[in-house]
């Protein structure tokens, strides 16, 4: 193989990667921050699907986060793309707070009582044989009713922010190329 590893990694250190970035997070922010900004399209459809994808991060929907920020994106115009960008909001070190809250969220919202703090016998096996009904109503419920203010409002803060920077980034870019910056099309 052309890209081939003469010595492949082990299983510790492909965990190791996947929860820390090879170089930092500094880094690996940049990254993406640059990626964002680099996409050939107007800067609201990139914000808006960026928004898509963060909005689609709050759900509690694991696989299907990637469909539902393209169908987001896709009504309101936004990139697709950009919305991919936007899921990578959801990690292994945000997801444990994004849960929490939009948990919270939502059982202030519904006045849903407080389980007792620990996981019902059942939930394994709920889990294990998929029976979703088990867990709708104590878990699953109350973190989609919270996912909807909670995603939405970092939507909205996502697309004010990448917005603001798309725009700046493309006039930058387009006076350093001695032209005029490119006009928004009407929506």
């Amino acid at each position: 193989m052309l890209f081939r590893r003469r010595q492949p990694e082990s299983f510790s250190q492909k965990l190791r990667l996947a929860l820390w970035p090879r170089r930092s997070w500094r880094r690996s922010l940049l990254y993406m921050k640059k990626r964002v900004l680099r996409l050939r399209a107007t800067p609201h459809a990139i914000a808006a699907g960026v928004a898509a994808g963060v909005f689609a991060t709050f759900t509690p929907l694991l696989g299907f986060h990637f469909v539902m920020a393209f169908v987001i994106a896709y009504l309101a115009r936004g990139s697709l793309p950009a919305a991919a960008l936007g899921c990578l909001i959801g990690n292994p070190l945000t997801y444990p707070l994004i849960w929490g809250a939009t948990y919270e969220a939502g059982r202030f919202l519904t006045a849903a009582e407080i389980p007792d703090g620990r996981a019902p016998e059942s939930l394994g096996a709920a889990l294990s044989h998929g029976d979703i009904a088990a867990i709708w109503g104590p878990y699953l419920k109350p973190m989609l009713i919270g996912s909807i203010p909670l995603g939405l409002f970092f939507a909205l803060v996502s697309y004010g922010l990448v917005l603001i920077g798309v725009r700046s980034f493309q006039a930058a870019r387009a006076h350093k190329a001695g032209g005029a910056p490119a006009a928004e099309p009407a929506p």
